[in-house]
């Protein structure tokens, strides 16, 4: 028998083409699911966080330490055969369940124990913490507390600044010709979020110098992203009120409610370049002195 050895280099490229291929194939099933279920909002901001993280990732390719281990990698491969099983069922997935809102985070979690071991896991907490934030606050709010109340205040409130005649009643909108119901779905709580995995996403893809932004960023981002979908809940009360259910159907299920999310996106992107330019400026001063 012939003793054979196999280069260093050659195993990190056997490495790097399993990592890459089970990548792909977790990603695919996720995908898969969030279309299945007509997620279109998620599926458009998982996308969106998934090419911040492969950019994080190739601008650093060449400093990551990709030491496979034994216990690690036993333990990564666990884990994804666990996430395949519980993904088997693509009838109509339930991509609201803490599943499939974890589902990123456990994945990535996983793949940076099979691509570096319990010794580099820390090299990859930034894209972790990205992934994390895909689902995993919304999944933390909705077990610890129900915002649509709160949201139904904050939605009858505009109202009578705009000089409605409404009254709030718990979780009900109501106006003098119609009302409307603050389900969980409508309570704001995917917008916060989502604006919410942005700002933590921005912070770390291009970081402020003033240390106060850290906490300054993540609540700016609760705010918009609860105060757009407040707005959303008053239109639609009124388009209720004046008996326009299609208008209605299209601002509360269709397209429309992806415009408001696109609109606290918007309104997150201008704030937070405004503080980047903010950033710029202070360090060009000295500058010019």
């Amino acid at each position: 028998m012939k003793a054979t050895q196999i280069a260093p280099d050659k195993l990190i490229k056997n490495l790097l083409f399993w990592l890459l291929a089970i990548t792909s194939g977790l990603v695919t099933i996720y995908i898969t699911a969030l279309w299945k279920s007509d997620d279109s909002a998620h599926l458009g901001m998982s996308a969106l966080f998934f090419l911040a993280i492969g950019s994080m990732i190739w601008e650093r390719r060449y400093k990551l330490n990709l030491e496979s281990e034994t216990i690690p990698t036993i333990l990564g491969l666990l884990i994804i055969g666990g996430l395949l099983f519980n993904s088997t069922n693509f009838a109509k997935p339930d991509t609201v369940s803490p599943f499939w809102r974890l589902y990123p985070f456990i994945a990535g979690v996983s793949l940076s124990l099979i691509a570096s071991g319990f010794q580099g896991f820390k090299q990859f907490w930034r894209e972790l913490t990205i992934l994390f934030f895909i689902g995993g606050p919304s999944v933390i709010i909705s077990s610890l507390m129900d915002i649509s109340e709160i949201t139904a205040k904050f939605s009858t409130f505009l109202l009578w600044y705009m000089g409605f005649d409404v009254v709030n009643e718990g979780v009900y909108v109501l106006l003098p010709t119609g009302s409307v119901r603050v389900f969980g779905g409508c309570s704001g709580l995917e917008s916060i979020t989502y604006v919410l995995g942005l700002a933590v996403m921005c912070m770390l893809m291009f970081p402020t110098t003033k240390k106060v932004h850290k906490y300054i960023v993540p609540i700016v981002g609760l705010i918009i992203g609860f105060v757009v979908n407040g707005f959303r809940v008053a239109l639609m009360a009124i388009l209720v009120a004046y008996s326009q259910p299609e208008a209605f159907d299209y601002w509360h299920e269709g397209d429309g409610s992806l415009i408001f999310g696109m609109i606290a996106v918007m309104v997150f992107g201008l704030f937070y370049m405004f503080l980047m330019k903010q950033d710029e400026n202070q360090h060009q001063e000295p500058e010019n002195l």
